[in-house]
């Protein structure tokens, strides 16, 4: 796993497409039962990463099971999808964040679930195992090509 894969893009541009698509929840069979049966841990791990563990999952994971008790969960978990979003410059994508989670709760959270996955990411270990893990990682230097006037 290389360091590049962990960083935010924080580039001025057009946001790109997700890795996945959202209905793609069986690409990812263990993920996919952990949120059927218990999305507020799959919540928990998705927060901790997009807050760069300012938030732990057991804090994120307690407050998406108290508030979806009230069935109003997916305004949080839609706050984090549109932060995650702008994290990585993804689009909106297939309709406004919080639309998505509305109607389809579950397969938002799988879905933000792999991207981090994809990007490098382990959301089971969490943040702060992830950025150990990434220490002692080289990383090639970036080589400038050639003159540019």
């Amino acid at each position: 796993m290389s360091s590049t894969n962990l960083d935010y893009t924080g580039k001025p541009g057009n946001p790109g497409p997700w890795n996945t698509g959202l209905c793609d929840c069986c690409s990812d069979v263990k993920t996919c039962c952990l949120t059927m049966w218990c999305p507020c841990v799959t919540f928990g791990q998705i927060a901790e990463i997009v807050d760069r563990g300012n938030t732990s999952c057991f804090v994120a994971a307690t407050l998406y099971a108290i508030v979806g008790l009230s069935k109003w969960g997916f305004c949080l978990s839609c706050f984090y999808r549109t932060k995650m979003r702008k994290q990585f410059m993804l689009e909106k994508s297939p309709c406004d964040d919080c639309l998505v989670h509305w109607f389809c709760e579950p397969c938002a959270l799988c879905q933000e679930h792999r991207e981090l996955k994809i990007r490098g990411f382990n959301p089971s270990i969490g943040w702060h195992a992830n950025m150990d893990n990434q220490q002692g990682v080289e990383v090639a230097p970036k080589v400038e090509e050639g003159m540019n006037r």
